[in-house]
């Protein structure tokens, strides 16, 4: 088997993914501007990505035949925990509010009206998504995609294991990578990228016997560095934590609203309105809650995130911040 520089051997189900500089790109794949800025913003989602004046070129997939019968603009919901027992952790569903939700997403979907199609993931993998939430999306036919911090897979308490992810990709759940160790990746070492995006990747293939070519941002933390690092590492869909619509074919990076357990059912219905004015009210909120974090800097304000947010302890790991 072919070796990548970091000596992580490629899978059998991996792709070939030669980056030299030599290289021309292919035209599905995103090819970074070399001149851009560390610190750099999405102008808006469902589309091209705006930086300044410059439009970054975007890979777009192809459509499968269900798709073009479903409407061409998605929204995607990022879901972690669903507890039974009562908590104060703002990233916990109680299952009756996950079913209201999830009604409500397969009444849209349903509709002749739907303009806006729900898409449900979740991140890092905890226990309660195959206990909890995988039956009450069988039983309304819906699926999932769920991103797994890969280095707890059968190792923390209170997360899934090999077997369980088996199932839910055997159910018809689609499964990407969430890091190895959640850290936030963008203080991460060129070493420390190779563990979290090309270690996590190829032992998802192995484990699952399947192409892994999704990533979710542990914090939702990017820049230019970290996104070529994905690209290199064989991801083609990178998903992040800023709250807006994408459209179809998808690009490269696909937005997401982060559910908490304190917002309400009209209030996530409002998020699908024709004239946008929840969304974009959120998405001024992420964009505020972006300038503290450069401002403040990881650490301090990953402390003011654990105390406005109510972390337990040993919940989402280190790496875990607002959105």
């Amino acid at each position: 088997m072919r070796r990548v520089s970091s000596g992580w051997r490629e899978s059998r189900y991996s792709r070939s993914r030669e980056w030299s500089k030599g290289q021309e790109r292919s035209a599905q794949v995103l090819e970074f501007p070399r001149r851009l800025k560390p610190h750099w913003k999405y102008a808006a989602c469902g589309g091209t990505k705006v930086l300044g004046k410059r439009r970054m070129p975007l890979r777009v997939g192809s459509m499968t035949g269900e798709q073009t019968q479903q409407p061409l603009r998605r929204l995607y919901l990022l879901y972690h925990e669903i507890r039974s027992s009562e908590s104060r952790y703002s990233y916990v569903l109680d299952p009756g509010s996950f079913e209201r939700q999830v009604d409500l997403f397969a009444r849209m979907r349903e509709s002749k009206s739907c303009r806006v199609w729900p898409e449900i993931t979740f991140d890092d993998g905890h226990i309660s998504n195959i206990d909890l939430a995988a039956p009450r999306l069988r039983s309304r036919g819906m699926t999932a995609r769920f991103f797994i911090t890969v280095g707890w897979t059968g190792t923390k308490l209170g997360y899934m294991g090999w077997a369980e992810l088996r199932s839910l990709h055997e159910a018809g759940h689609s499964i990407g990578a969430h890091g190895w160790t959640h850290k936030l990746l963008t203080p991460c070492s060129d070493a420390e990228l190779q563990t979290e995006l090309t270690k996590s990747r190829l032992t998802l293939e192995d484990k699952l016997g399947t192409s892994i070519t999704t990533m979710s941002l542990p914090g939702g933390r990017a820049n230019r560095r970290v996104l070529a690092a994905c690209a290199e590492a064989g991801y083609t869909q990178v998903y992040t934590s800023e709250p807006c619509v994408e459209s179809v074919p998808l690009g490269t990076t696909v937005g997401r609203v982060n559910i908490h357990g304190n917002m309400q059912l009209e209030w996530i219905a409002k998020l699908f309105a024709p004239d946008g004015s929840a969304l974009s009210r959120l998405h001024r909120q992420y964009r505020m809650k972006e300038t503290a974090q450069r401002l403040l800097g990881d650490r301090l304000y990953m402390g003011l995130w654990a105390m406005v947010n109510r972390r337990e302890p040993g919940t989402d790991g280190e790496g875990e911040g607002a959105e």
